[in-house]
């Protein structure tokens, strides 16, 4: 059984009030086909403090009820998806390094990223260096004290990642014990310094002399890291480069230098080094697509491009649906998206609503920013003084206290039941109403069907698969995971 917690979303818990048992978990995983007919439900509504709680198993049958149909359709096909995750920032490895005991720390890392007795994140967007979550502003090129900006380092004879090894990589290490599919995509924030206009991490643009050791310094991180046992799956070019923060690393790189960088320096390097790493365009917000429509209508970029990154912070998420329309050989990935102090009303039901509209148009993930921030949504360089982790390292007490937040829990409807390399497939939606689904097939075979009633009253309504049916009854403001077996079609 999935255990039953009820909590508070922003009140301190217990990690083990948090945990699935393995047990449930491992019993999901090998269902037999004769067991197909049988939905697992789990459920999570705010308005009762509830999370993760499993509800009475459905079974599909002959008869339909007169209330709406969400049809799921296994035949038809769209993206594969990475998953579910968020930014292993400077900020979040150090907190959990640095505010938990060594056995904390574990059940963290187990909590967050383990398929079976934790809720199974599988991608994390790793910072080049320092971004705003950062306690220091450090790339991997700072030139010594004392050393001229020009020519700088073009050869990277400073070239060194030892920052990250001192919690970063041991704790991607970690992460990566306990879910080898997870995947890493790395951004920077800002070159070194002395690659850009201004000689410093913040603010400026690319020097056109550095374009090359720029190409270069990537290569050197993917290597490295590799090296560290840290495989990286994709990397962006810039993080949101139509930004320029005064107080943190940023740094503005338009559409055309973008185009321009991946085609002449970035890209031949990493096909000369035989990289499997995939480039990534863009980064930035929905309402900003004419830039990646830019960069990936140059035909020798779009070569070397994997597809685009976006971010929530503007626009819509129907923007990834124009991108996909305009590159359909191109895929997409949602890489940031914070919650925060700033958002009002029922918080679960606004995440809920990202991970499903990203993933109905077209998103392969949807990554939230912070992993880990404290009491006081610290440590931070600059930027976001209210932003919300996926977890809070409340070190105000003695011991520290994990407090899972809201982000976990809805990352946790998808991430969970959610495996790497599924495909989504079709569902029916409605234009009016306050039903808002999306669905899934598993690698094993399974169903997952994620279903968020963002209405103020209970909705009852019917999952239709395969010519069958059952009937649900979900309160307003919650969000419901469905899993079943397809064997069951052939019974």
């Amino acid at each position: 059984m999935l255990l039953l917690t009820r909590f508070p979303f922003a009140a301190g818990l217990s990690l083990l009030l948090l945990a699935v048992s393995s047990e449930s978990l491992a019993q999901q995983k090998t269902a037999s086909s004769s067991e197909g007919s049988r939905i697992e439900v789990v459920e999570s509504y705010a308005e009762l403090h509830e999370t993760l709680e499993e509800k009475p198993p459905l079974t599909f049958g002959p008869a339909r009820t007169p209330n709406l149909t969400i049809t799921v359709n296994d035949s038809v096909s769209y993206q594969q998806i990475d998953g579910f995750g968020a930014s292993l920032t400077d900020s979040s490895a150090w907190l959990l390094w640095n505010k938990l005991t060594e056995a904390q720390r574990k059940e963290a890392v187990e909590m967050l990223f383990s398929p079976r007795k934790g809720i199974g994140l599988s991608v994390v967007r790793q910072p080049m260096g320092a971004s705003d979550f950062a306690l220091s502003a450090y790339s991997y090129d700072d030139l010594p004290s004392g050393q001229p900006l020009s020519p700088g380092d073009p050869d990277l004879r400073h070239f060194s990642i030892d920052h990250d090894r001192a919690y970063i990589i041991p704790l991607l290490r970690e992460a990566l014990a306990r879910n080898p599919n997870l995947k890493i995509i790395a951004s920077p924030w800002s070159p070194p310094g002395w690659m850009k206009t201004s000689g410093s991490m913040i603010q400026g643009a690319l020097l056109p002399s550095a374009y090359s050791a720029l190409a270069k310094y990537f290569v050197r991180f993917v290597g490295e890291y590799e090296a560290a046992g840290v495989p990286i799956y994709a990397i962006t070019m810039q993080n949101e480069p139509k930004y320029i923060p005064n107080d943190y690393p940023g740094m503005n790189m338009t559409g055309r230098e973008q185009a321009e960088f991946v085609a002449n320096y970035l890209g031949p390097a990493f096909r000369d080094e035989h990289l499997k790493t995939k480039i990534m365009v863009f980064d930035h917000n929905w309402d900003l697509i004419n830039y990646p429509i830019e960069v990936l209508s140059d035909a020798r970029a779009a070569a070397f491009a994997a597809g685009t990154a976006t971010h929530c912070y503007g626009g819509n998420v129907t923007a990834q649906n124009e991108l996909h329309e305009r590159f359909p050989d191109k895929d997409i990935w949602l890489t940031e998206c914070s919650g925060g102090d700033w958002q009002k009303g029922d918080l679960l039901e606004q995440q809920v609503h990202l991970v499903i509209g990203a993933m109905r148009n077209w998103a392969r993930s949807v990554v939230l920013w912070n992993l880990a921030l404290d009491q006081n949504h610290q440590p931070f360089l600059g930027g976001c003084t209210n932003c919300r982790g996926i977890i809070t390292v409340n070190h105000a007490s003695e011991p520290s206290q994990i407090v899972p937040t809201v982000d976990y829990t809805a990352l946790a409807h998808a991430s969970k039941f959610v495996a790497p390399g599924a495909y989504r497939i079709e569902s029916n939606t409605f234009d009016q109403g306050s039903l808002e689904d999306v669905a899934f097939r598993n690698p094993d075979g399974s169903l997952v069907l994620l279903v968020l009633n963002s209405g103020g009253s209970i909705a009852t309504f019917n999952i239709a698969w395969a010519g069958k049916y059952a009937s649900y009854k979900l309160p307003g403001g919650a969000v419901a995971t469905f899993r079943w077996h397809s064997q069951a079609k052939a019974h």
